[in-house]
């Protein structure tokens, strides 16, 4: 058995030089919603010194001493990216994971070792030279050490393979528990208090403290560690058993209708994620609270719950509940900062159970939403949508640069001039 994990290096910096050559060569950073935290670096902004979730306020003579690039994030061009690049890894392997938007594990079973190293280097020049993103890979006989062997590969190389006994033993000797999957920061502590520093040290510890302290997780991450396999390749990923669609605002929101517009459009992107894994949903939860750091005004939160008769997964229906689910909780006089809408008892959407006292118009209805995906799916996001969504946005995330949707808008298309 190997595995390889495929991971985009500084994945939203890279998205972003593909459209912007003059981003490369330069420090560059991406920053969270409403443009506050660090949450993506270039090495020329590493080798700075700037760290993942800083504020950007905090560097702000450091970014104007050595021009670095601040950008706000744009997650439909980040996610249109990712899109791009598992195709092309699915194209070049012969079974795919998607772990996250920028990381994919791939089996190399049937692979034999001397013609190991030649694929993974052509992988890697594929996925560059057809998508533009840089990736590393690490590959080795279980997801964990091949997760070990990525890290390597992203200093190094970038194409790290790990099977060696004695290179495996160098490597999680210099490897920090904090760096190894599935690791917190509580975790770490109560490892370094009794004494484990290193991965190597870890896969060492006698399995009942392991079991003892770390539970049945720690067991499998102690048995990956020593070459036997506890995860397979997950080809087919479970459904979500909860979906959240949620943002702060660009600025302090006091009016109930600009509330509306938010939680109707978030209630729409919960049940678009319904209809893209085939699901629906009974429960329609929505939040909302103010800024808890504004000591100086009134705090204020809840959070409601709305249950369907019958689950379903319409735009129609679930942003109805969501509205009422928020007239139930907003107070006048509060300053929010923040709405979302969470949708749960998530079931097949073969499996609904009837209402006996239901009288929607089922079948219209579904027609309605295959008929918005599809006007959606072509002239891009929201072209049709409620009217509960509203227009201007007023409350939208604050986003100063933000670059173009450059692959999925378009005004945004690159033009080229003969």
């Amino acid at each position: 058995m190997m595995f390889a994990l495929v991971d985009c290096n500084n994945f939203y910096v890279s998205c972003e030089r593909v459209f912007n050559p003059h981003l490369n060569n330069r420090p560059v950073v991406v920053l969270s919603n409403n443009d506050g935290c660090v949450i993506a670096r270039s090495n020329e902004s590493k080798s700075l010194g700037i760290l993942m979730g800083e504020p950007a306020f905090k560097n702000k003579k450091l970014y104007e001493k050595y021009n670095v690039a601040t950008l706000s994030s744009n997650f439909a061009l980040y996610g249109d990216m990712s899109q791009r690049v598992m195709s092309v890894i699915s194209q070049n392997s012969p079974a795919l994971e998607i772990y996250s938007i920028d990381e994919a594990f791939i089996d190399l079973s049937g692979i034999r070792y001397e013609k190991l190293l030649p694929k993974l280097i052509q992988l890697k020049i594929v996925v560059e030279r057809w998508t533009g993103i840089p990736v590393s890979i690490g590959a080795a006989r279980t997801k964990t050490l091949s997760k070990v062997a990525n890290y390597k590969a992203k200093r190094s190389s970038g194409i790290k393979i790990l099977t060696d006994p004695s290179d495996i033993n160098s490597v999680l000797n210099k490897l920090k528990v904090r760096d190894l999957w599935g690791v917190g920061r509580r975790l770490e502590i109560i490892l370094n208090n009794h004494g484990i520093n290193n991965a190597l040290e870890l896969r060492e510890q006698k399995q009942e403290w392991i079991r003892k302290h770390m539970t049945v997780v720690g067991e499998r991450l102690q048995t990956e560690l020593k070459g036997n396999v506890c995860y397979q390749l997950q080809i087919n990923p479970a459904n979500k058993k909860q979906i959240c669609t949620s943002r702060s605002f660009g600025h302090l929101v006091k009016e109930l209708s600009k509330l509306e517009q938010a939680t109707s459009m978030y209630a729409t992107r919960c049940a678009e994620k319904l209809r893209q894994q085939n699901s629906c949903a009974s429960v329609i939860r929505v939040f909302l609270h103010t800024n808890p750091f504004r000591k100086q005004l009134p705090q204020y939160r809840n959070i409601s719950f709305i249950k369907l008769p019958v689950s379903s997964n319409s735009t129609l229906q679930i942003a109805k509940a969501a509205l009422l689910g928020l007239k139930t909780i907003f107070k006048a006089g509060y300053s929010y900062q923040k709405v979302g809408v969470i949708v749960e008892d998530i079931v097949s959407n073969k499996n609904i159970q009837a209402n006996l006292f239901d009288v929607q118009n089922h079948k219209k209805e579904r027609a309605l939403m295959i008929a918005m995906d599809e006007v959606n799916h072509l002239n891009g996001q929201d072209t049709v949508k409620v009217a509960t969504q509203g227009f201007l946005r007023p409350w939208k995330m604050r986003q100063k640069n933000i670059s173009p949707c450059y692959t999925t808008r378009w005004n945004d298309f690159i033009t080229v001039q003969l």
